[in-house]
């Protein structure tokens, strides 16, 4: 199953520039612990798919998860051996752009230990670094 969205405004972008920290969705908002990105880059859809499976079978049969990233973005690539000139190439895949501090996945209903090992497995998917982060839970 592919990640792409149903229709977009442009059938292609440029590519820009991953600048600064995220601001918004840059804590755990629905499970009890999260993975998030240490690094800026891309993550291709067959990426986050990966991970969602690899996240799903080390969760077994309990608990949720929550896919926090969606690929966004279309990539043009040109044939291969093509001369230049010709305009720009035709949309190979979709990424979506992660800034430092994103949380990509969040899990709960599970025990701390399972949910690290799960995100853990999910992290060896992602092309950027991650981290994992618990809920800060509010006192009182």
């Amino acid at each position: 199953m592919a990640l792409l969205p149903t229709r977009t405004k442009y059938r292609k972008v440029m590519r820009g520039k991953v600048k600064g920290n995220a601001t918004r969705g840059n804590y755990v908002a629905f499970g009890d612990a999260g993975l998030q990105a240490l690094e800026p880059g891309w993550i291709t859809g067959r990426q986050i798919e990966a991970a969602r499976v690899a996240l799903s079978r080390a969760m077994g049969r309990g608990g949720k998860y929550w896919i926090r990233v969606f690929p966004h973005k279309p990539v043009s690539a040109k044939p291969l051996e093509t001369r230049q000139g010709g305009g720009k190439g035709e949309p190979e895949f979709w990424c979506a752009v992660v800034k430092p501090g994103f949380v990509l996945f969040e899990v709960g209903g599970l025990g701390i230990d399972v949910c690290r090992e799960a995100l853990a497995k999910a992290a060896h998917k992602m092309p950027v670094r991650c981290r994992m982060i618990e809920r800060k839970h509010d006192v009182g």
